[in-house]
């Protein structure tokens, strides 16, 4: 079956990786901005980035058939610095024009401090102004909670159209306020910190399929892109069918990217499918 990877950070994978995708049915990727191991101390340091993940990285991709998409901003990790944060920010408009860039992300909270949220309501301003996608960034760990409701607390004081807000890393205690909310989820399959495919399916199971995204946010950690073949794996173990596994790991990236019309891939539909 065919497979859209929404949240992956290529640029630290090995060609091999999209070569082992390829094979296995991953037909796009999108690849937010994210956290270098360090903190940058340059906008331009940004720049080069987003020209490397808007550039260069869907090149790469394209050696295997995949389509790669991308998205841009300043991670909660860095926002701490305030002034660097806005030279970014006013730089990010120029990316929007891009062929491939899908719109804002991944902002969020990390340690949900002032200037964390006060980055987050810039960088979502910034995207509804500019009519695009936005992907946020909840905590890990024991700040998941906390981090998730301010988070919510953010967006609810600003001027948002939650279909276009996808709240990622989202997890048992978090799922729902955001569903009810009216904004799109993700279930992040990473080892440690974030989700396994077991726990990722028993919530597909409760909460059903709408408005959940699946990916894998394989980056330069102990991670794996086939985390996410393997929750398609344990999907269909637990005998959900064929099409039922493409409305989640194909079409539901298709809907929710696809509101930017640069992202083209339509939704699957088998006029036949046995389980």
């Amino acid at each position: 079956m065919q497979i859209i990877q929404p949240h992956y950070h290529a640029i630290a994978r090995t060609a091999q990786d999209y070569e082992r995708m390829a094979m296995s049915g991953v037909v796009a990727v999108a690849e937010p901005a994210f956290w270098a191991g360090f903190d940058r101390r340059y906008p331009e340091t940004f720049i080069d980035y987003f020209r490397q993940i808007s550039e260069f990285e869907p090149t790469r991709a394209a050696e295997y058939g995949i389509r790669h998409f991308c998205w841009v901003a300043v991670n909660p990790k860095e926002a701490e610095n305030v002034a660097l944060t806005r030279e970014v920010l006013a730089a990010m408009p120029e990316f929007f024009a891009k062929p491939t860039c899908l719109g804002v992300g991944e902002t969020g909270l990390h340690k949900s401090t002032p200037n964390e949220c006060e980055a987050l309501a810039a960088h979502v301003e910034l995207a509804m102004k500019h009519q695009q996608l936005v992907l946020i960034h909840t905590p890990h760990l024991s700040d998941k909670a906390h981090g998730t409701r301010r988070v919510l607390e953010v967006l609810a004081g600003l001027d948002v159209d939650p279909q276009r807000i996808w709240i990622d890393h989202v997890e048992e205690q978090t799922i729902e306020p955001c569903l009810d909310a009216g904004y799109w989820v993700g279930f992040t399959l990473y080892p440690v910190t974030k989700c396994s495919p077991r726990r990722a399916v028993d919530m597909l199971e409760k909460y059903g399929r709408e408005r959940i995204l699946v990916n894998s946010s394989a980056d330069w950690g102990p991670s794996d892109p086939f985390t996410l073949q393997e929750c398609v794996l344990e999907f269909r173990r637990r005998g959900h069918s064929l099409q039922e596994a493409i409305e989640v790991f194909h079409n539901n990236p298709c809907r929710f990217l696809g509101q930017n019309p640069k992202f083209d891939i339509e939704p699957l539909r088998l006029e036949s499918v046995s389980r």
